[in-house]
């Protein structure tokens, strides 16, 4: 299950996002090496907060058939971690141990579970 990168929320908002070029471009290099390469991946909680974010919140609000295919060809090959029992402890850990939110927490828990080093 080892990934070289992980990749947070955020990426995946500016990708989906035209209001901002210059990061909708990173965006899309970042995602579409990770598609093509396979060295990249998420946890099931990038997976909902994304949907959540583009169905709710985002400039650039898709509809449901839109998520769909979003979530079909871009997140779902990238999902890599699930939620666990192990998964949360090791979030609690990393929260008492550097002082993070606990929603950090559990991406940089996921970030461990998958070997990512970045």
């Amino acid at each position: 299950m080892s990934a070289e990168d992980f990749i947070d929320t955020n990426v995946f908002i500016y990708h989906l996002d035209a209001s901002d070029p210059r990061k909708q471009a990173i965006a899309e290099r970042i995602v579409r090496q990770a598609l093509l390469h396979g060295n990249a991946c998420i946890s099931h909680q990038v997976m909902q907060e994304c949907l959540n974010v583009v169905l709710r919140t985002a400039q650039v609000t898709l509809d449901i058939a839109q998520a769909r295919a979003y979530l079909e060809t871009v997140l779902a090959p990238l999902l890599r971690v699930s939620a666990s029992v192990a998964l949360y402890q090791r979030a609690l850990d990393v929260q008492a141990r550097w002082r993070f939110g606990f929603y950090d927490s559990l991406i940089v828990a996921a970030a461990l579970a998958a070997g990512c080093t970045r």
